[in-house]
Formats: C-alpha cells, structure tokens, sequence
C-alpha cells in the first residue's frame, strides 16, 4: 500500500525531535501566577523550555497529539494548540513551550473528535508566540489532519 503523496513527504518526528539535542526537558522554575479571569495557570520556565529545534523551521512534518481548540464551531476546529499527552491542559501547569504546537487548517477538525488522538502534517514553523492559553514554541499550518491509529 502506497502512502499519499503528502506523507511521502513529511518527516515523521516525535515530541523529543522539538527541543533541540543536548538541550534538557524545560522545568517549571517559579510558581507562575494564576489568571482568574481567562481562568488559566502562567508558568514561569527555565530557558530551556523556551529552546526550539530550528532544524525543523520550515519543514514538512508529521506529529501526533492531542487536540486543545482555540475556537470551536458547529463545523469544529480550525485553530488548536497540538500537546504531547491527554490531559496536558490550561488549568494545571502546561509543558513548555518547546513542547507545544499551534496548529491552523483550512478543513476545521470535527467537534465531535476533539477528544481523539490526532496524526497532523503540515509546514512547521519555530517561532515562540503567546495564545489564549498557553505560550506555544511552534506554528504549524496543517494540510492534513486524521484519527491516529496506535
């Protein structure tokens, strides 16, 4: 069985590929501060959280995870941080930026799978940016998005 020409392209990584070699995990150094207002944690990182593996800026990728929509409609999601694990969430420190993805696409992702672990590709991007929940170290513009079957 012959793979679509868009994942014969993209480099399969896992989340250990987005912080760069011989760069630790990034721990929590600070308490952070809670914002009860968008009702969600701030942490403060060591400055290896904040290290991105630049050798993927640019590239075509593919990277399984778990979906946190940023604006959910009847048709889904077009905008979502991807995290690591089930359970990664706002309201109890998130992992370090280095370890979060902002993922856009064009073909919303169903509201009725938010929950499901996905499989995205798409253009990846290094670039450290603050969204409504959680400060992100990666953009990646989705050109395919599906269930992901362990």
């Amino acid at each position: 069985m012959s793979l679509p020409a868009w994942a014969q392209q993209a480099q399969r990584i896992k989340w250990a590929d987005l912080i760069p070699e011989g760069v630790p995990y990034g721990e929590i150094i600070a308490t952070g501060e809670y914002d009860g207002v968008k009702d969600i944690w701030i942490p403060e990182f060591d400055d290896n959280g904040l290290q991105l593996n630049t050798a993927l800026d640019g590239k075509m990728i593919t990277l399984a995870g778990y979906v946190i929509p940023l604006d959910v409609s009847s048709a889904g999601t077009t905008s979502f941080v991807l995290v690591p694990f089930l359970g990664a969430c706002i309201h109890v420190p998130p992992p370090p930026p280095n370890q979060l993805v902002f993922v856009t696409t064009d073909t919303p992702w169903p509201s009725d799978k938010l929950w499901e672990a996905v499989l995205v590709t798409g253009h990846l991007s290094a670039n450290i940016r603050r969204t409504d929940v959680a400060q992100v170290g990666y953009d990646l513009a989705a050109t395919q998005i599906e269930k992901f079957e362990r």
